[in-house]
């Protein structure tokens, strides 16, 4: 067993630049990648694809996640406990507003596995 903190990681998490959101790898494995995100109030991780699923968990905080419906970027507000599942290369973005919004994604397969 393996047993993990990821509002910690998160918190601890290193950001490469001030203006940019933080992350950490909390696990690697062939079969999944955990990442925490902590994004300050204003900061945004911009509309991507990938390959994979991503289960996204909002740890703490409220926020807006972006996903799509029928080809169309959507927004939704989130808040702590709320969980959002994107499919394979379904378009997805995060944002926090006016407090500080922390993020576990777990990545199925592991990116680079496909």
């Amino acid at each position: 067993m393996i047993r993990l903190d990821p509002i910690r990681a998160a918190r601890d998490a290193a950001a490469p630049h001030p203006s940019r959101p933080a992350t950490a790898i909390v696990h690697d494995s062939p079969d999944a990648r955990l990442v925490v995100f902590r994004l300050g109030p204003g900061q945004h991780v911009p509309p991507h694809r990938n390959a994979s699923s991503v289960h996204l968990v909002v740890l703490a905080g409220r926020g807006v996640l972006t996903g799509e419906k029928d080809g169309t970027p959507v927004d939704a507000a989130c808040a702590a406990g709320d969980m959002v599942v994107y499919a394979p290369n379904e378009l997805h973005a995060m944002r926090a507003e006016s407090e500080e919004l922390l993020l576990l994604a777990a990545i199925t397969p592991r990116p680079g596995t496909r």
